[in-house]
């Protein structure tokens, strides 16, 4: 898969919905449940970070579940990569971009929002053809003012603003016309009953 072929993926992927749940999962048991309360919700497309043991059985469970795409974050090496297409993975995150993990995106046909936070790094990715990217960490990094100041000079580059992205402030990333959505992590709290995770996803859903 071309880099220009995984953008329009991404970007497919990225247009499902405002939001993409940032997801940090503990124990694997309850991840379809969960998957199911974000994809009722209005929230297709989910990102299961790779920093927890259970994480790759968790995309195994969540892949099952009709309607929904999940993702892995975390890809850092091009063993994750792999390790993420053989649980099911449709598409992957990471919070940079190295031309190894890169390569093996390419090679293996795996959808891939790399991660950029200044003006050379997005220019790179650019250049090697990725047109939708991950603004990481977005906060940290200036915010919705950095990610505008970005878009002028750069403005055929899309991107998922993650990282410290909140219901107060995600509005101001969607506004941006270079922003397709945003990830975050607030529409799955710890402890939340899937009855009350359908209901943030809901509230996310709408913030379009």
């Amino acid at each position: 898969m071309t880099p220009d072929e995984m953008s329009r993926a991404t970007r497919a992927i990225c247009e499902l919905a405002p939001i993409v749940p940032v997801l940090v999962i503990d124990d694997a048991a309850g991840a379809k449940p969960l998957a199911e309360a974000l994809v009722k919700g209005g929230l297709p497309a989910l990102e299961v970070t790779l920093r927890t043991p259970a994480a790759y059985e968790a995309i195994r469970e969540m892949a099952q579940v009709p309607g929904g795409r999940v993702g892995a974050g975390t890809l850092l090496t091009p063993e994750d990569v792999e390790a993420a297409l053989d649980a099911g993975a449709t598409f992957g995150v990471s919070p940079g971009a190295t031309d190894r993990l890169l390569d093996a995106a390419e090679a293996n046909g795996l959808p891939l929002l790399p991660g950029a936070a200044t003006a050379s790094e997005v220019m790179r990715l650019l250049e090697r053809g990725y047109a939708v990217q991950k603004f990481f960490p977005a906060e940290a990094s200036g915010g919705a003012p950095a990610l505008k100041a970005i878009g002028a000079p750069i403005p055929q580059v899309a991107f998922c603003p993650t990282g410290g992205v909140t219901p107060g402030n995600a509005p101001g990333y969607l506004a941006l016309p270079n922003v397709l959505c945003v990830g975050g992590s607030w529409v799955a709290p710890k402890g939340a009953s899937d009855a009350e995770v359908e209901a943030l996803a809901r509230e996310a859903a709408a913030l379009l």
